[in-house]
């Protein structure tokens, strides 16, 4: 079965811009989204955004903006001007929040509005974690509570587990955005991810996107990697990367 690269989003987790654009370079053949996170944006600033642009690639602005309605209203703004095409918000700052998002991106004047999505419960916590804060629900309960709040307060979709692609689609139906981070091929080590599925598994599922990093970047031949991603059998030479 062949699998569709335009689903793939490659995470450029590295301070270093020549690291990472030398990574978009090789892999571009490929792929065509981008992740920018919080460690490459607060080292390079909102101008690498561009430099993957000027390469005819897109952007995942990862930067999670979690804070009073009106602040987040000036971050999605600045977001903008970047041209990234796809941002994203935490759901847990709450309706207003992301509704004063929304109206920010619809009010703007740019050629293209990129896809906003809010995260759900990171892929790094399980139902201990969410104890540990005071959340009673299960990482899939919470997650079905913030996609259906993210959905009324009109966001275009979620972060969220691949393990809860088919609760989220029951919530609130297909046309909705799901991008799935906690994606691991067989052949790579979990690391800190705790509800994880492979690539074939969450696209399988219904991911609309999935987001992989270190089994990809870190690997000793990033283009071998990519090929394989979707490839059950095949195994890193100087073993598994976390």
């Amino acid at each position: 079965m062949s699998y569709d690269y335009n689903k793939v989003i490659i995470a450029l987790d590295t301070p270093d811009e020549q690291k990472a654009l030398n990574l978009v370079k090789l892999l571009k053949h490929k792929v065509s989204i981008f992740k920018v996170g919080l460690e490459l944006f607060c080292s390079q600033g909102p101008e690498i955004v561009k430099k993957i642009n000027d390469q005819g690639c897109k952007v995942f602005l990862d930067l999670k903006f979690h804070d009073i309605p009106n602040t987040v209203a000036g971050a999605a703004k600045a977001a903008l001007s970047t041209q990234a095409f796809m941002f994203n918000v935490h759901a847990s700052g709450g309706r207003e929040m992301m509704r004063k998002v929304r109206e920010t991106v619809d009010a703007a004047s740019v050629s293209e509005k990129p896809i906003v999505l809010a995260v759900t419960v990171l892929t790094s916590l399980d139902e201990r974690d969410l104890k540990d804060i005071n959340i009673s629900k299960s990482p899939l309960e919470q997650v079905k509570t913030l996609a259906l709040l993210t959905k009324q307060a009109g966001l275009d979709g979620v972060v969220a587990s691949p393990k809860e692609i088919t609760a989220i689609r029951e919530a609130v139906g297909q046309d909705f955005i799901i991008v799935t981070p906690g994606v691991r091929p067989s052949w790579a080590q979990a690391g800190d991810q705790k509800r994880i599925m492979t690539p074939q598994e969450a696209l399988e599922a219904g991911a609309s996107y999935i987001v992989v990093g270190r089994p990809v970047t870190a690997a000793p031949d990033p283009v071998e990697a990519l090929d394989k991603l979707f490839d059950g059998a095949w195994h890193q030479q100087e073993g598994d990367i976390v």
